[in-house]
């Protein structure tokens, strides 16, 4: 049970750094016009085009000790980033940028801009409405950010084999338990792992669809009244 551990208490921390960060950006981009936010939007994108590989080839080198980011990292942590599970914390949030932006952008764009406006008009602060009239509404696409991020970080592998390695009890997680268990030829070890984030990855999109789905339903009821 150890990979599961060291996976879901990855999947665990990626998560609640990013769902902040991804109701910050998300909110920006989504009300935001300028010039370059094709580019700024491409860049946050772009873990989803990129092969995992070359992603970690650069975290790899970006987090080693003879680099400047790397040394500079080491001394914020205490500890070199490479081969370690802060390491992994901090690629596997570099990585699952898009999955946490995404759904947050497009739950905040489809918002109409009339109901912040009669909220200010009302005399509610910036604030306030982000509080009482703009969280509730978009608690869909923050559920659907949670579960996405949480789910890709239970199965990422090539970033987590290149920035953590295969340590036993650290950075060992249930993709790369499978890699070694196909490795050393012991299949069914291999397909208990693969079955568990098989079903695990299949409710994690029946409730993403399913959130986005009653959202649908309950913001065409209320444009209809």
């Amino acid at each position: 049970m150890t990979p599961f551990v060291v996976s879901f208490k990855l999947a665990l921390w990626t998560m609640l750094i990013l769902l902040p960060v991804g109701l910050f950006i998300g909110r920006w981009l989504a009300f935001a016009q300028f010039r370059f936010k094709p580019w700024i939007e491409s860049i946050l994108l772009l873990p989803l085009v990129l092969p995992p590989t070359v992603i970690g080839y650069y975290l790899l080198v970006s987090f080693s000790p003879d680099s400047l980011s790397g040394s500079l990292a080491a001394q914020l942590f205490g500890q070199p980033l490479v081969f370690t599970f802060p390491g992994l914390v901090v690629a596997s949030v570099l990585v699952n940028l898009p999955f946490a932006i995404q759904p947050l952008q497009l739950a905040y764009g489809s918002m109409p801009m009339d109901i912040r406006e009669a909220a200010w008009v009302s005399g509610l602060s910036t604030a306030q409405t982000w509080w009482h009239i703009e969280l509730p509404l978009i608690w869909p696409g923050l559920l659907a950010s949670a579960t996405l991020v949480f789910a890709h970080t239970l199965g990422e592998f090539g970033v987590v084999l290149l920035v953590g390695g295969n340590i036993d009890g650290s950075t060992r997680t249930v993709s790369i338990a499978i890699y070694d268990h196909v490795q050393s030829f012991d299949m069914q070890s291999a397909g208990w792992y693969s079955a568990a984030l098989l079903v695990f990855s299949l409710l994690a999109l029946a409730l993403v669809r399913a959130t986005s789905g009653s959202s649908s339903l309950t913001n065409t009821s209320a444009a209809s009244q």
